[in-house]
């Protein structure tokens, strides 16, 4: 049964209309009550200062909202995107000795990397996690590679690819009893699936994939006790101290996660944001993981029926996200992909380490069974 009668899924969700939408692993289109939020801003802001009273209390509602589905304090998030501004924040933030010790996932998406290898020039030492299947992350893989000189791990809540989640409240439990640093790039379940970040340290995730938000208003999270460990890097007259816009010969930061915030917000992408966790609010984080599981579980059975063969988990396997990664028997996959487009059905087309091509699928709640039927009718063709 879906969530949302016919009716108001297609008001709610105008791609519905015209697209087959299983994309949103990628960049999502905007739901209407998102789009017509920006568009309030934008209309109220034509006549004012874009500055205005109102636009403000929007801005820490949404630092709130934001804070409710990561468990986290609301003062411990700024509101910063894209994701890969956070997780480059926190990398440079930190105080590195020679000698540390960085744990990775170097097939993670590259914006979790590449923030990471940067520190080999100044003497870290990079530890790469190698599991047994592509992206599926355990605990117990983690933990192998720590030392006492294991300063920080680094990996997402779920690989981009292949669409395997973490256990990130056991991680995040585990190291923290190992004085470990704990950086998550939440990107990928944030929106769809809940995820508790409390006893993470830092965490990044734009809101333009399962979030259902606009690109570049993300929230970026680091926990209070870190404040001190984590400098900020960019400086500027909102996060340092300066009355009257007046510089201190001291540099003093905010005492929230504002100290992160250096100068003027996204603020039209801050209210998409408000609106797009309002609406999953108002259906569910864990109805909408139900929903998700549903739809992409009757995805993948139908082509594992028509002879497809999956790079992502198995329908029994509980740490399965919103991903489906697939291709033909015959490895067709570009013509396979072409056809989906051609008809309206949108999908992400993707590369593994060995150059071959697969069709990763990512429906959301709003998708539905019948939508499912209809791609599979197609490809059986």
């Amino acid at each position: 049964m879906n969530l949302l009668a016919e009716e108001e899924r297609r008001k709610i969700f105008p791609v519905v209309r015209s697209k087959i939408f299983f994309a949103h692993a990628g960049v999502s289109p905007l739901p209407a009550p998102v789009a017509e939020a920006m568009a309030n801003y934008l209309k109220d802001a034509s006549k004012q200062a874009q500055e205005f009273e109102g636009a403000w209390k929007v801005v820490q509602y949404a630092r709130h909202l934001a804070a409710e589905i990561l468990t986290k304090k609301t003062e411990e998030v700024a509101l910063l995107g894209p994701t890969s501004l956070g997780l480059s924040l926190f990398s440079n933030g930190l105080k590195w000795e020679k000698g540390d010790e960085v744990i990775l996932y170097r097939d993670d998406y590259p914006a979790n990397v590449y923030p990471w290898l940067e520190l080999r020039a100044k003497g870290v030492i990079i530890k790469t996690v190698e599991p047994k299947i592509v992206g599926r992350i355990l605990v117990d893989d983690v933990l192998q590679l720590c030392t006492e000189k294991t300063r920080l791990v680094a990996l997402p809540s779920c690989h981009y690819l292949t669409g395997w989640r973490i256990e990130t409240e056991k991680l995040a439990q585990e190291l923290k009893k190992r004085d470990i640093l704990f950086s998550l790039d939440a990107i990928q379940t944030l929106g769809a699936f809940p995820t508790n970040c409390a006893d993470v340290d830092f965490v990044s995730a734009d809101s333009h994939k399962w979030l259902l938000g606009p690109m570049s208003a993300g929230i970026v999270a680091v926990s209070q006790k870190n404040f001190g460990t984590c400098r900020p890097v960019l400086l500027g007259a909102w996060n340092v101290r300066c009355p009257d816009f007046l510089t201190q010969e001291e540099i003093e930061f905010e005492t929230t996660a504002r100290r992160y915030e250096p100068g003027a917000l996204n603020i039209v992408g801050i209210w998409g944001l408000a609106a797009a966790i309002e609406l999953l609010k108002r259906f569910g984080l864990s109805k909408i993981e139900e929903q998700i599981l549903k739809i992409r579980d009757a995805l993948e059975e139908g082509l594992e029926k028509l002879g497809w063969e999956f790079l992502s988990p198995l329908r029994w396997e509980p740490l399965r996200s919103g991903i489906v990664t697939t291709r033909p028997k015959n490895h067709d996959t570009k013509s396979a992909y072409g056809r989906l487009l051609e008809n309206g059905i949108v999908v992400s087309l993707r590369t593994d380490r060995k150059g071959q091509k697969w069709i990763r699928f990512s429906p959301h709640f709003y998708n539905t069974l019948e939508e499912v039927d209809r791609v599979l009718d197609l490809l059986s063709r």
